[in-house]
């Protein structure tokens, strides 16, 4: 199996490479779709790691010498210094150091024990209830969001080992009554999962990869306060409203108990005065959500503030110089996505998406602007059922719709890409793979197949219909004050 799933990307990727080209396009920019494809295919199935996938097909690209600026002209002749040079151009991109950093960020959280107290604390004051709990969870996943980049590090490193003490006091257990609270909690967490990753930029990974990739293809995008307006009045309705649509829509058989509340004010007591790089890690995350917030205001860039976040965990001994170099998934993902920002630009230099888009972009034209703008939010929407993960799903199909939208005529494509990138974190709910940490939440067996899918599915099109009534009125309302760039 692992040679199959190894091997079916290059397969993929010369299958398409020779069958005849189509019109419009040349052979540069034919081979090059033929490598990005494969890349693809790649992503989702995972024989190897993806970071290390993503090197192959720049190397290939490389190697061949398609992706660089000037490629889609076949006469051009591109010298190996100019290749290389473009296959490393991703690891320059300021988006992919600041989900790095965040990653890194994250790191001084999790070393700290900053997060686990914050859980402790919450279940103490609001576990009483087992909807109190639901707020707890989400509560918790609010705050730490902006933080951690990652939906799954979030889950695993904080709430999950929370839910997974919780249950079995109540003999809830993934083979034994599961319903009884268990299943609650396990879809709790994963739906504050999701909904956090879209109020906040970084809130997961995909979202400043997206805008990065968006800003590539010549459209601009809004920074991190921008996006937090852009999405508010949606994430506060949804915040407030997730723990009770769980509530009745899966609803616990254990309404409440003290003894939760009882148990995590132990084990919060436990853990004594709050230390000292505790405090220094709560002062520094302070900091870096006034500058997020006030960029515009301070003039410092989103990925400037991280380091400067960085810094101080380092002078502060937070975190140490070997913590740094030794975070792996950090520079994994530093890798990662280098590479994906590399390979998603060159569809733009080779001419592919010119080609799509006046391919494509004729159909749209007999639909009025804002009914185009919606079926391409639907379509760009429910594609995640196809994708595995966010960033093989980002790194896909963003290109091409920045290239749809722009060829709808009277509408901003900023405007257009803005709707369409704000839902991408909670549409990850639709299925047990659709991000981060759903397979955490779907391994715990808590939830089986068909009912993980139905609630997805449930919570997917209630999330897009509160969106759609007041999400997209509102950043048409609001869009002539966010700061684009």
């Amino acid at each position: 199996m692992f040679y199959v799933k190894l091997l079916t990307p290059f397969i993929v990727g010369l299958i398409i490479y020779f069958i005849p080209i189509p019109e419009g396009l040349n052979s540069n920019a034919w081979l090059y779709f033929s490598i990005f494809i494969g890349l693809i295919i790649g992503l989702i199935l995972e024989p190897i790691a993806p970071a290390l996938i993503g090197i192959i097909a720049v190397t290939l690209a490389v190697l061949f010498k398609v992706g660089p600026v000037g490629s889609n002209n076949i006469e051009t002749i591109i010298k190996d210094s100019v290749a290389i040079k473009w296959g490393l151009s991703g690891f320059s991109d300021s988006v992919v150091w600041l989900i790095f950093a965040a990653f890194t960020i994250g790191l001084g959280f999790s070393k700290t024990g900053l997060g686990e107290r914050l859980a402790l604390y919450l279940v103490s004051k609001l576990g009483k209830s087992t909807l109190g709990l639901g707020y707890a969870i989400a509560i918790v996943d609010l705050i730490l969001a902006p933080f951690i980049p990652s939906n799954a590090a979030r889950s695993g490193g904080t709430v999950y080992p929370i839910v997974s003490n919780i249950s079995p006091m109540f003999e809830s257990y993934a083979d034994k009554n599961p319903r009884k609270i268990g299943a609650y909690l396990v879809w709790m967490g994963l739906a504050s999962s999701c909904l956090t990753s879209s109020i906040f930029l970084t809130g997961q990974a995909p979202n400043p990869l997206a805008l990065s990739l968006i800003s590539k293809n010549g459209v601009m995008v809004v920074d991190w306060l921008s996006w937090f307006l852009a999405f508010l009045p949606v994430g506060l309705i949804l915040f407030v409203i997730t723990p009770i649509l769980g509530y009745f829509i899966y609803p616990p058989e254990v309404k409440g108990s003290k003894e939760i509340a009882i148990w995590a004010n132990e084990k919060y007591q436990a853990l004594g005065k709050m230390p000292t790089s505790q405090i220094f890690m709560l002062l520094i995350a302070l900091i870096g959500l006034v500058l997020w917030v006030g960029s515009s205001f301070f003039k410092i860039n989103a990925t400037t503030t991280a380091l400067i976040m960085i810094i101080l965990m380092i002078a502060c001994k937070i975190i140490t110089w070997q913590d740094f170099l030794g975070n792996k998934p950090a520079w994994n993902t530093l890798v990662w996505f280098a590479t994906l920002v590399t390979m998603a630009g060159g569809l733009k230099n080779v001419g592919f998406l010119d080609y799509l888009a006046n391919s494509l972009g004729h159909r749209l034209s007999g639909f009025e602007p804002f009914i185009a703008t919606i079926l391409l939010l639907m379509l760009f929407s429910w594609l995640r059922y196809f994708f595995a993960s966010g960033t093989a799903y980002v790194t896909a199909i963003i290109a091409v719709f920045v290239s749809l939208a722009s060829s709808i005529k009277g509408v901003n494509p900023a405007e257009v890409m803005l709707i369409l990138t704000l839902p991408m974190g909670f549409m990850g709910i639709i299925t047990p793979y659709g991000t981060g940490s759903s397979p955490l939440w779907f391994g715990s067996n808590y939830i089986k197949g068909p009912q993980f899918f139905l609630l997805g599915g449930i919570f997917a099109v209630i999330y897009m219909a509160i969106y759609f009534l007041v999400g997209i009125p509102w950043i048409g309302f609001i869009i002539p004050h966010l700061n684009f760039h």
